[in-house]
């Protein structure tokens, strides 16, 4: 099937099974920033942007996309370059598998919420699991974060 999308800005078009799943025809198309930690919809490596709202990629299928806007973490390079400062300051990073879906969730809590407060920020991150962290460090790391964006 022929799928018709915006992803990170430019207009693409793949050839797409149609029971193959977002996070799949991705990384097939050379988006691994894309990860698949559980094919299950728990963890949150996979999320990504459709229109703007956060979704698990592992579990929307591909075509479901034709004509919307896709964003990755490439779509967003330098905020999350800013952002992996403040991980990087808090100790909050150890192995990274989860922070590509960690982005782009701050990224649309970011959008949503002028000034969040700490249960709007835990909200957000409740569905992003990190098997590294006890969160503690995440959390303060985004609070500043978002801080420094006022």
């Amino acid at each position: 099937m022929k799928l018709q999308f915006f992803l990170n800005g430019t207009d693409v078009v793949w050839d797409v099974r149609p029971d193959e799943y977002l996070s799949n025809a991705l990384r097939r198309h050379g988006i691994f920033s894309i990860r698949v930690g559980c094919d299950e919809s728990i963890c949150g490596s996979c999320t990504v942007l459709v229109d703007e709202k956060p979704v698990l990629s592992c579990s929307v299928l591909a075509i479901t996309v034709n004509g919307k806007h896709v964003t990755t973490v490439e779509g967003i390079q330098e905020e999350v370059a800013r952002l992996s400062h403040f991980f990087g300051e808090e100790g909050a990073n150890q192995c990274s598998y989860c922070g590509s879906g960690m982005a782009i969730i701050i990224h649309a809590l970011k959008k949503e919420y002028k000034n969040p407060t700490d249960e709007q920020i835990r909200d957000f991150m409740v569905g992003n699991i990190c098997r590294c962290t006890g969160y503690h460090s995440q959390f303060k790391a985004i609070k500043a974060y978002l801080a420094e964006g006022k």
